[in-house]
């Protein structure tokens, strides 16, 4: 196995463009820059709400979590992210506009009591009009729900409710130090089966420390059992920021090896080839969705949506300008206790940055049409990244048409390792966070 093979320390999943690495300080003051200026016509507004707490922190977690908050901490931090959004209405940039989709995004959503999630909810829709939203989606952990919360989440207006089961087995949660056991995913998917969602997802990761063959396929087939509307499946990474790296840095062993790439990979393709017996249709390089699922969330940001960031650490976009919010707990809400927006580093976009982020998140639908990116930006994209088109061609990653592209599965199930040659130069091989 060569050493590309291997699982090995880093980042290799491609959320945005410009890599992280790339946002500064110096930028933070861009965003004031935009919402001082004019309302856009027709662009999609989200709106994405981080909730940082959790039962546990998994060995692979590399999100900004607390295990430690009390009721009152959680309470401030709730007032925090209203007062946040408080600080962005009434400027000229958001005046008129209507929100397109909410996001609810962890840590754990579904940690917080049902008497914190109905004054969160009924805040946020207090100073922002639901009406034309087209999707609420919300992450839950499934030690975490009960009946009653379940209930409540279908009564707020949870319309994609994502269940982050990750793998039934016991002793492969427990060794990844996941909150959760097998024996309350059938139990909340007990109570979800009571409710009407729209739509439930449920995720997986291939590859978590200790799989092994027969019980990826068991995870599977347990999978459609449950008949969920879609299904997302991520590949196990090492990020920096994790336990499982933490133990590499400091020598100690990690009790079951994470499986190597081709491994995951062959894993993924497998699960993808049962669920389209089963009728489902592969909807990106982590998801499979039975007719009528939608991903609002992701298809509207990676065709370069804007999107109001609430929460610690969180990452927005507005008017071509990435930022992202104060890293840690305290400094965040001293921010808006003091009536600030809490951004701390920013990036605004060139015209060919903001090409390359939605040429190269749109490839990870799996197939592309040329004719909006020329009726957007002014360019041929078959044209522009001709050169490494026809490199991936030649290794059988990609399909050129006339007017479209499209990956093969192959290409598809490695694409976060295909994107980097869209990149500009300066961003190439670099930190990605």
């Amino acid at each position: 196995m060569s050493e590309g093979e291997q699982t090995t320390v880093g980042n290799y999943f491609i959320s945005n463009y410009p890599p992280f690495s790339f946002w500064t300080p110096e930028h933070a003051g861009d965003v004031a820059r935009v919402l001082s200026g004019p309302a856009p016509p027709d662009k999609p507004l989200g709106l994405y709400i981080h909730l940082p707490f959790c039962r546990k922190r998994c060995d692979f977690c590399y999100f900004k979590v607390y295990t430690d908050k009390n009721s009152a901490e959680i309470r401030r931090y709730l007032d925090g992210l209203l007062a946040e959004l408080d600080a962005y209405l009434g400027s000229p940039y958001l005046e008129g506009r209507e929100l397109d989709f909410v996001y609810f995004g962890g840590g754990t959503p579904s940690y917080l009591s049902r008497e914190q999630l109905r004054t969160l909810f009924e805040g946020l829709q207090a100073r922002l009009g639901w009406g034309a939203v087209r999707e609420v989606a919300f992450e839950a952990e499934p030690g975490t729900l009960q009946e009653g919360k379940v209930e409540l989440l279908e009564e707020l207006g949870v319309t994609r409710l994502s269940l982050g089961v990750e793998n039934f087995d016991a002793d492969i949660l427990e060794l990844n130090n996941r909150a959760h056991r097998a024996v309350e995913i059938d139990r909340a998917w007990g109570f979800i089966q009571g409710c009407e969602f729209p739509q439930v997802n449920i995720d997986l990761i291939a590859g978590m420390v200790g799989e092994t063959e027969e019980n990826w396929a068991r995870c599977v087939e347990r999978t459609l059992e449950l008949n969920p509307e879609s299904v997302t499946i991520y590949q196990m990474e090492v990020p920096y920021n994790t336990t499982i790296y933490e133990r590499m840095q400091d020598g100690s062993e990690v009790q079951a090896p994470v499986a190597d790439w081709p491994t995951k990979r062959r894993w993924v393709s497998e699960a993808f080839a049962v669920l389209e017996g089963a009728g489902y249709t592969i909807g990106s390089a982590y998801t499979a969705y039975r007719e009528g699922a939608t991903f609002v969330y992701r298809d509207s940001l990676w065709n370069g949506a804007d999107m109001i960031a609430l929460g610690v650490s969180s990452f927005g976009h507005l008017g071509g300008v990435h930022y992202q919010n104060e890293h840690h707990f305290e400094p965040y809400l001293e921010r808006i206790e003091r009536g600030e927006r809490p951004v701390l580093r920013g990036l605004p976009l060139s015209q060919e940055e903001h090409l390359i982020r939605e040429f190269s998140l749109q490839m990870k639908l799996g197939y592309l049409e040329t004719g909006p990116f020329q009726e957007k930006f002014g360019v041929d994209v078959l044209e522009r990244f001709a050169v490494p088109l026809r490199k991936q061609a030649a290794e059988g990653h990609v399909v050129l048409g006339d007017d479209h592209i499209r990956a093969t599965r192959e290409g598809l199930l490695l694409i976060d390792t295909l994107l980097p040659d869209y990149f500009l130069e300066q961003h190439r091989g670099a930190r990605y966070a």
